[in-house]
C-alpha cells in the first residue's frame, strides 16, 4: 500500500488570495514533491472554482495531482462536469483525482443551488452514473428522472477511466459508494469511524459484485499548526457538522497529533490523506515549511 498525503485549501490570515498567491503555492508544492493539492468547493465564498483552480494548476505543474475536496454535483450539470474532467485529464494525464459530494456544507451554498425537494440524493445518483458514462463510453443515451441525453459523448475520452471517489459518512452514502464509486474521502470522522465505514462500502461493493481497490480509501485531517488563528466561528463549523462529537476529537492540534490521527487511520485502512489548516494562516510558505518538515516524511515510513 502506498500512502499518499496531498493539501487542501489554505486560508490565509490576509485572504484567500486568489491571484499571485495561489501561483506561488502551486509553484512550492511541485517543488517540494507534494502528492496534490485538493481544492473546494466553495461558490459563495472568495475561493477559487476547483475545476478552474485544477486547470491554472495543471498548466504550470508536472507531477502534482490535482482533486476537487469536494465538487459538490447536484450542483452541476453532470454532462459540462464530464466534458472538464476529460479536457483536465487530456492536459494531466493521471493526474485528475476528482471527488464529489452530495450536499454542500453551508446554507448559502444550499440556497444557491437548490434541488428538487427531496430529491438531492436521487439527482446525487443520476448526475454520478451520467459522469461515469460519459467518461467511459464513446457514445450515451440516457433518458432518466432528471437528465436525458441522445447519443452523448464528450472528447478526448480518459486513456483510463477516471477513478471517482464520493465523501460522506452517513451509512446511505457510505452504501452509494460500494454500489457506484471508486473510492471513499472522508470528512469529519474519527479513525474508528474511518474503519466501521471502509467495511460497509466493501460489505456493500461485494454485494454489487463489485471491488473498490484496497488503496482507495482516505479523509481529510485538520491540524492546528503552531500560529494558526483558529476562530470560535472556525470550531462551531465543525461542531455544527458533528454536534455528536467533542470537535477536539476532529482537529489535530498541533503536528505530534497530526502524525498520530495519520498513523491511526492507516492502521484501520485508509492511505490517502488530505492536510488542511483548521484555521487561517500567515503564509501559505510557513504552513508549507512545517508540512514539509513534519508530515512529508510519513509517507515513506507507512508505505509498504
Amino acid at each position: 500500500m502506498k500512502v499518499r498525503i496531498g493539501i487542501g485549501s489554505v486560508p490565509l490570515a490576509s485572504g484567500p488570495g486568489p491571484g499571485p498567491e495561489l501561483a506561488e503555492l502551486i509553484d512550492e508544492l511541485e517543488a517540494r514533491h507534494v502528492d496534490s493539492l485538493w481544492l473546494a468547493d466553495t461558490a459563495s465564498a472568495p475561493t477559487i472554482d476547483p475545476v478552474v483552480g485544477m486547470a491554472f494548476a495543471a498548466g504550470r505543474t508536472r507531477e502534482l495531482k490535482l482533486g476537487t475536496g469536494v465538487l459538490v454535483l447536484p450542483d452541476r450539470n453532470p454532462a459540462l462536469v464530464a466534458a472538464q474532467l476529460a479536457s483536465l485529464a487530456a492536459l494531466a494525464p493521471r493526474r485528475i483525482l476528482p471527488a464529489f459530494g452530495v450536499r454542500s456544507v453551508t446554507p448559502a451554498e444550499r440556497d444557491l443551488f437548490p434541488a428538487p425537494d427531496g430529491a438531492r440524493a436521487a439527482l446525487f445518483d443520476e448526475s454520478l452514473v451520467v459522469v461515469h458514462r460519459l467518461l467511459s463510453e464513446p457514445s450515451v443515451t440516457h433518458h432518466g428522472r432528471f437528465f436525458h441525453l441522445d447519443d452523448a459523448s464528450v472528447a478526448p475520452l480518459p486513456a483510463r477511466p477516471l477513478d471517482l471517489w464520493l465523501g460522506g459518512r452517513a451509512p446511505a452514502g457510505l452504501r452509494r459508494i460500494g454500489r457506484l464509486a471508486d473510492g471513499w474521502l472522508g470528512s469529519a470522522v474519527t479513525p474508528e469511524e474511518a474503519g466501521v465505514a471502509r467495511s460497509l462500502i466493501e460489505e456493500t461493493a461485494k454485494d454489487a459484485g463489485r471491488e473498490i481497490e484496497p488503496d482507495h480509501y482516505g479523509t481529510n485531517i485538520a491540524v492546528i499548526p503552531p500560529g494558526a488563528t483558529v476562530t470560535d466561528a472556525a470550531i462551531a463549523r465543525i461542531a455544527r457538522r458533528r454536534p455528536d462529537l467533542d470537535p477536539k476529537l476532529l482537529v489535530a492540534h498541533g503536528w505530534d497529533a497530526a502524525r498520530d490521527q495519520v498513523r491511526r487511520f492507516v492502521d484501520v485502512g485508509l492511505t490517502k490523506f488530505v492536510v488542511r489548516p483548521a484555521g487561517t494562516v500567515a503564509s501559505w510558505r510557513g504552513f508549507l515549511d512545517q508540512f514539509t518538515a513534519e508530515i512529508a516524511g510519513l509517507e515513506a515510513e507507512l508505505s509498504s
